[in-house]
C-alpha cells in the first residue's frame, strides 16, 4: 500500500514528505483551488530531486498546453484529472495519468470504465460546489464490490481518526490532503509525522 500526500504548496513542506518517503506528493495547478501552486514554486518543481518519492500534479479540465508544460518538464510525473477531462484528453500526453471518480452513489462507480486507460482510479467525494479538496468521507460501504488493491486511490477526508478504517479497506494507495493541515491549505508537520507513522504501522 502506498501514500500520498496532496496540496503541497512549499518547499519545506515538500522537504519534508520526501524526507518521510512518501510514494506520493501532489500539486494543485486548478484555479480556484486555495491550494493551487504558484508559477515561482512550478519552477523550483522543475529543478527538484524528488529521489525515491514522485510528484503528481492534479489538473480540472486544463488546456493542453497547460498540462503538455508540465509533462515536458517534469517527465517524471503523473498527471491526475479531477475535472470533466475524457479518457481520450487525459491519454494524449503519453504520460501515466490518474483519473478521479467523484462518488456520490453507486453508480457514481461505473464511470470507472470510462477510463480503461487510466493507471489508477482516485475515488474522491462528489461535491455540487467543487471538483475535489472537500475534506469530507464519503461512504466507503460503497466500494463494498471493488477489489480496492487493483490501482484505486482512497481520497476524501482521510485523517488520523480514520486513516485505519482507510487502510482496513486495502486500497492501492491512500491520498492524504486536508488531514494533514492546521488551517485551510496549510500542511501542518506534527500532523504529517503522526498521519505518516499511522500508515506505516497501522
Amino acid at each position: 500500500m502506498k501514500i500520498k500526500i496532496c496540496g503541497i504548496r512549499d518547499n519545506e513542506t515538500l522537504q519534508y514528505a520526501c524526507e518521510m518517503r512518501v510514494d506520493f506528493v501532489g500539486f494543485i495547478t486548478a484555479n480556484g483551488s486555495s491550494r493551487k501552486i504558484s508559477e515561482e514554486f512550478l519552477s523550483y518543481l522543475e529543478d527538484f530531486n524528488f529521489k525515491n518519492t514522485t510528484p503528481v500534479f492534479v489538473f480540472a479540465n486544463p488546456s493542453i498546453d497547460e498540462v503538455r508544460r508540465i509533462a515536458t518538464n517534469i517527465p517524471s510525473s503523473i498527471l491526475q484529472f479531477h475535472g470533466d477531462e475524457p479518457n481520450h484528453f487525459c491519454k494524449q500526453f503519453n504520460q501515466p495519468f490518474w483519473k478521479t471518480i467523484r462518488v456520490r452513489n453507486s453508480k457514481s462507480l461505473e464511470q470507472i470504465n470510462d477510463f480503461p486507460s487510466a493507471n489508477a482510479w482516485l475515488l474522491e467525494t462528489f461535491s455540487n460546489n467543487s471538483y475535489g479538496g472537500t475534506g469530507k468521507v464519503f461512504d466507503w460501504s460503497l466500494l463494498d464490490k471493488i477489489s480496492l488493491e487493483e490501482k484505486f486511490v482512497l481520497a476524501g477526508g482521510i485523517n488520523l481518526e480514520n486513516i485505519k478504517q482507510a487502510i482496513s479497506l486495502n486500497p492501492w494507495c491512500i491520498d492524504v490532503n486536508s488531514g494533514v493541515e492546521s488551517s485551510l491549505a496549510h500542511k501542518d508537520k506534527t500532523l504529517m509525522d503522526q498521519v505518516i507513522n499511522t500508515f506505516k504501522n497501522g
